[in-house]
């Protein structure tokens, strides 16, 4: 935080003339003033500021057209600073100060025995540096990130994809390896010995497994080295000579739901399984195969009812350690920070927010559960995020201009936006605690 406001005062005054003469404290208030915005969301960010629907927790802090002027001068690096060297290597360098301070802090945190690679989406559909496009995702259009996190949601390590050649610079070993075991290694540099990595068919793949068993790199024979463990969906054309050795697909269809099959490599270190449930999937590991089997429930269209179906152990492991990335994601998306802005830049410092208060609340849940803290003594996630706020918006501020509780509630009842277990001292209205 210290550094913004003096690069966000350098930069105003050497591009307009105009100095923009903003303080630690403001650029608190502006952070905290946007985290109360993604709790109470109006459909536009002038609205904050009308007669009818003024927050005063936020006007009390600024003017409408300061706010606005702060939103579009913030900057945490001095552009005439940064050496052409790295404007050209480093695509997103006009935010690289604060991602590395958000990413030391997820590189901080304790690594546990399974984690889970995906990609995460950045959404933004205006001019940037390294746009993509994902149709599959909840958010299609926008900025893509490899994230490693744990089963229950932690973000530990991210990287933000700019081209496969700056993944490159970053990976020693890189001859025979694609895009996704390109990401695979450089994500789990930071785990421990015995670590189990679970990924999509993305970057799962047996030729980088056999090329880096050559050169005794990663994914196959170096995870053996150093104890760590790939288990992940692969592609039917990533495992051709073992797609061979299984059964086709409409010999596992006939054969029914639940069926599985194995074929393993001679050294017995790689084994591929496939298995039928409402249709084929296949999935590879060094760590994991068929046994030990158990059952799982799943619909049947034809009899209407749950079934009990056959499960191989990769199956069930997978999916009881893949969807970390996708819960972080579906936490940050629970308050986030959506206003619309042109400003590439201005969105990736509220995703990574967004990110950080997610990571810091899971943190919290997660430690006050483990000392025995009865779950109704616990903050919600909506509660965190409104203590989060007010403790930013009342850095070096009178108690006099603080935000008083009941003009956030009644602000919430006037709207009939969420409900909190608070009542009204406004409106008289009693109101009940949104459940995240």
């Amino acid at each position: 935080m210290k550094i913004i406001p003096d690069c966000s005062n350098d930069m105003s005054l050497s591009r307009s003339g105009v100095l923009l003469n903003t303080s630690v404290d403001e650029v608190y208030h502006f952070f905290g003033a946007c985290i109360l915005m993604s709790c109470i969301q109006y459909p536009k960010i002038r609205m904050y500021w009308s007669k009818t629907l003024r927050f005063t927790a936020i006007t009390d802090r600024f003017t409408r057209d300061r706010f606005f002027k702060l939103r579009k001068s913030v900057k945490v690096v001095v552009d005439d600073d940064v050496p052409e060297d790295l404007k050209k290597s480093d695509k997103f360098w006009k935010v690289r100060p604060f991602l590395d301070q958000i990413l030391q802090g997820c590189r901080s945190q304790t690594r546990p025995e399974c984690v889970s690679i995906d990609e995460q989406m950045i959404p933004f559909t205006g001019a940037c540096p390294c746009r993509q496009c994902l149709p599959m995702k909840p958010n299609p259009v926008g900025i893509k990130n490899f994230v490693c996190a744990t089963a229950d949601g932690i973000v530990l390590d991210f990287d933000l994809y700019q081209s496969r050649d700056a993944l490159l610079d970053q990976v020693e070993e890189t001859e025979g390896l694609g895009l996704g075991s390109l990401v695979m290694t450089h994500l789990c540099q930071t785990l421990h010995r015995g670590t189990k990595v679970y990924c999509d068919r993305f970057f799962t793949s047996i030729q980088g497994a056999e090329q880096m068993m050559k050169k005794e790199l990663y994914m196959t024979e170096q995870m053996m080295k150093q104890e760590l463990y790939m288990t992940g969906t692969v592609m039917k054309n990533r495992v051709a000579a073992a797609v061979q050795k299984l059964p086709t697909d409409k010999a596992m269809k006939k054969a029914g739901r639940g069926t599985s099959r194995e074929v393993s490599t001679e050294d017995g270190k790689l084994c591929v399984v496939k298995w039928n449930n409402n249709k084929p999937v296949l999935m590879m590991s060094v760590v994991h195969g068929i046994q030990p089997e158990d059952t799982c429930q799943r619909w049947d269209k034809k009899l209407k009812q749950y079934v009990a179906v056959s499960r191989p152990s990769i199956v069930r492991e997978y999916n009881l350690k893949m969807g970390g990335v996708d819960l972080a994601d579906r936490m940050i998306s629970y308050y986030r920070m959506s206003a619309r802005t042109k400003k590439w830049t201005i969105r990736m410092l509220m995703h990574f927010t967004d990110l950080a208060l997610a990571n810091s609340w899971l943190l919290y849940r997660k430690d006050l559960t483990i000392c025995g803290t009865p779950k109704n003594s616990i903050m919600q996630f909506l509660e965190f995020h409104m203590e989060v706020a007010r403790t930013l918006m009342a850095q070096h501020h009178s108690q006099e201009h603080d935000a008083e509780l009941s003009d956030i509630i009644y602000v919430l009842c006037t709207l009939v936006i969420f409900r909190l277990s608070y009542k009204c001292i406004a409106c008289d209205i009693k109101v009940t605690a949104k459940q995240v």
